[in-house]
Formats: structure tokens, sequence, C-alpha cells
């Protein structure tokens, strides 16, 4: 039902995390339908792209599908205004590129150089899709979601890829110390 009312509609929905054990969050994104293809048991198959990210300020309704009143959130400026959001956005996007190819390397992938992955975005941007890659942990993405401050998203950020970079360089070494056969 709400995907029939979608594709009648600007293509666009909140998605909103929702666990059993913290319940639904109060932070959400707007996800975008950019490509949608119709299953044969009526089912679709989507690509989405996250847009904006919103509050949720009332529940309207429950069923069939989740509806609500929101505030949509921008990041405010850092508390810290000498804080260079570049600087640490460059200090983020090489911590992704170590875990890449420590990741890399631990997998039996070629250890190849990751290119340019801020892609000329700016720092806020760029925060959003570092945690877009954090795959398999929906509770620190969601924190990230609900930061609105740039600075402290893309320290987060950093000392969660450093502490996973710390993870796999003992992990490499273990490796290299005994390896498999």
């Amino acid at each position: 039902m709400m995907m029939h009312t979608l594709l009648q509609t600007d293509l666009r929905f909140g998605v909103i995390y929702s666990d059993t054990a913290t319940g639904t969050a109060d932070v959400g994104c707007v996800g975008e339908v950019v490509k949608h293809e119709r299953l044969v048991d009526d089912r679709f198959f989507l690509i989405c792209k996250g847009q904006e990210r919103f509050r949720v300020t009332k529940i309207v309704r429950t069923k069939p599908y989740l509806v609500a009143e929101v505030v949509w959130l921008e990041d405010r400026p850092s508390g810290d205004g000498d804080e260079d959001l570049e600087a640490l956005a460059n200090d983020v996007e090489t911590y992704m590129k170590d875990v890449i190819r420590l990741s890399n390397r631990l997998n039996g992938k070629p250890e190849k150089e990751a290119q340019d992955l801020k892609r000329n975005l700016f720092p806020t941007p760029f925060s959003f899709f570092v945690g877009s890659t954090f795959e398999g942990a929906p509770r620190e993405q969601q924190a990230l979601l609900e930061l609105e401050d740039t600075a402290m998203r893309l320290k987060r950020e950093k000392e969660t890829l450093r502490n996973t970079l710390n993870y796999l360089t003992a992990a490499s070494a273990v490796k290299d110390v005994f390896p498999s056969s």
C-alpha cells in the first residue's frame, strides 16, 4: 500500500530506525526512490538515496504505515569556532583509506590504494557518507545521524575508524605470525 502511494507522489518517504531494545528513534532521514522495479509477486526492488534529516514531532497514524509530522534538521555551527572541518574530514578520509587497505589485505584482496573518498564533498555531506559506510552497526549510524554538529560527527567517526584500524592492525599481525594453511 505504501509503495503504491509513494509511486503516485514525489517518490520520497521517511526512514526511521527502530528495534526491540531501543524502540523507534526520533530522528530519521528522507529516502528518495531513484530507481524501482515491480517484482512479479507485487513486491518492489528499490534503489534509494538518503536526503535531509528530520525529527518526529507528532505521530499522526501508525496503520497501515507510520505517518508523522516532522521538523527538518540542519547542522548547527560547531561550538568550537576554531575547528578546522576540512582538516578533520581529511583525517577521517585517511583513516578510512587505511581501514579499507587493511580489510582488503585480511580478506585476500589486492591492497590497491583507495582513491579520493571525499569526492570533492564538503565536510558535512562527507560526514554523512562516512556514517553510511558503517554497515552492520545501525545504532552507531543512528547516533551519527542524530548529531547536529559536523565537527562532533567527524570526531566520532574518526574515533570509530581509529578503533577499527587498531583492531585490523592486530588481526593482521596475528595473521602474519600464524598464517593459515
